[in-house]
């Protein structure tokens, strides 16, 4: 019964037929794809459900509810129901994992020692060990002069790239607290390298630190900027003296983009800049959060959109919205690892919101207004509370050191770079 995945990205040709396939089935349910899950109940979208399908689900065992995302069907099911799972089923991107000896042969991981490992957790240390591996066989094709890591975070596969795999590596990330927590990390890591190096009689060869910039990357032109490293108007002479301490004055350098977790239009926006920027040479990119996408037509006018990315999705004239980018973030296996009580806790956490935003709607219209959905304010106040607590704890942390001051950047933006362990001029 189970229908196979008939089409492929082959080429560019057969990659537009399969975004076609997907698109034609979507769009005859996009009332229910492009709204919120409280709205199901707050507007009542299941009257425009098959009702045969509406009375069939509803009294079906939540274990297998929990396995219709993954596919999985029941022979008393409605055949229109079984057709509609399991035509969705064969749209769906293959998600077998790649057999990387294949793809790059003589490919091998290293495992991180306990000095670089600190701070990451099983998943964290696991993907590094992969993606450095991966970045490093490439860079190294590459010839590159060095490797950026784009969306560094606290710098856990920059670090590996500089201190196991000896890279030039420049890590770029928005959170100035993570580019602290990355410097700080080398500094550590680089005292244990060093005292190992003179115990080995080596202690004279030079370790590979990463370089930090802490800029946000909210357009092509920053990260081409950042890339092409063009002097500033104005301020020739001591870019180019920050710029040296990189290794990659210039404009013919050979760089390699990289990105673990690149939320949002950042893995968009890497690939834009190696179509556009001749130095760089190869993209690398684990991409997430792809509900942060930004999105033509719902976004404010002006920005790079995020999608759609290629002139061949754009025409299919297709729009997703915030709940459709959402809802494609749902893993199948999530909902199949829950089992019965959990699923059910979790049935009950969307009713009992779905049911408080009615009340909302109701009688405090105006709450509506002015609030997004139910389960969403939460996090979002969350967000900002934790957002304040960092800024209060850097303030805090930036008042007992002098700093020196920052110059505009010809960007719009304020980036700084720096070596770690030491402090470095804005750009």
């Amino acid at each position: 019964m189970e229908k196979q995945c008939k089409h492929s990205c082959d080429s560019a040709p057969e990659t537009l037929e399969w975004i076609k396939a997907i698109v034609d089935f979507v769009k005859p349910y996009s009332f229910l794809i492009n709204a919120h899950v409280v709205n199901f109940f707050k507007d009542r979208l299941w009257e425009a459900v098959d009702k045969e399908w509406i009375e069939c689900l509803s009294k079906e065992a939540v274990e297998n509810l929990l396995l219709i995302p993954s596919g999985v069907v029941q022979d008393h099911w409605p055949t229109s129901l079984k057709d509609f799972i399991l035509t969705l089923k064969s749209l769906v991107f293959p998600r077998e994992q790649a057999d990387l000896g294949k793809v790059f042969p003589g490919f091998h991981t290293t495992s991180l020692t306990s000095v670089l490992a600190q701070g990451m957790n099983l998943k964290k240390k696991h993907e590094v060990e992969v993606l450095s591996a991966i970045v490093s066989s490439i860079a190294s094709t590459m010839t590159a002069d060095a490797v950026i890591d784009v969306g560094a975070g606290q710098g856990y596969l920059a670090q590996v790239l500089a201190f196991e795999y000896h890279h030039s590596v420049v890590a770029i990330d928005a959170c100035s607290h993570h580019g602290k927590v990355t410097d700080a990390r080398a500094k550590r890591i680089k005292k244990h390298y060093t005292a190992q190096m003179w115990k080995n009689g080596s202690g004279n060869k030079k370790l590979n630190v990463p370089q930090t910039i802490t800029c946000r990357i909210m357009s092509l032109e920053t990260l081409k900027a950042l890339t092409t490293l063009l002097p500033h108007k104005g301020d020739v002479e001591q870019i180019e003296q920050d710029l040296e301490k990189f290794g990659l004055t210039g404009n013919k350098s050979s760089l390699v983009l990289a990105g673990l977790h690149a939320c949002g239009d950042l893995s968009v926006t890497m690939l834009k800049t190696l179509l556009e920027c001749e130095e760089v040479r190869a993209v690398i990119s684990i991409g997430c959060c792809y509900n942060l996408l930004s999105e033509e037509g719902f976004e404010n006018a002006g920005i790079q959109y995020g999608f759609p990315m290629s002139c061949g999705v754009k025409t299919v004239s297709f729009s997703l919205g915030k709940s459709s980018r959402d809802l494609a973030c749902q893993s199948a296996e999530r909902w199949k690892g829950l089992g019965k009580d959990a699923g059910l806790h979790n049935f009950e956490l969307h009713a009992f919101r779905a049911a408080f935003q009615m009340v909302l709607h109701k009688y405090y219209p105006e709450v509506v207004i002015a609030s997004p959905s139910i389960g969403r304010q939460g996090k979002a106040l969350r967000r900002k509370q934790q957002r304040r607590r960092m800024e209060s704890e850097l303030h805090d942390e930036e008042s007992t050191y002098s700093s020196p001051p920052q110059r505009p950047s010809n960007m719009g933006e304020a980036c700084s770079i720096k070596q770690s362990g030491e402090s470095g001029a804005g750009t």
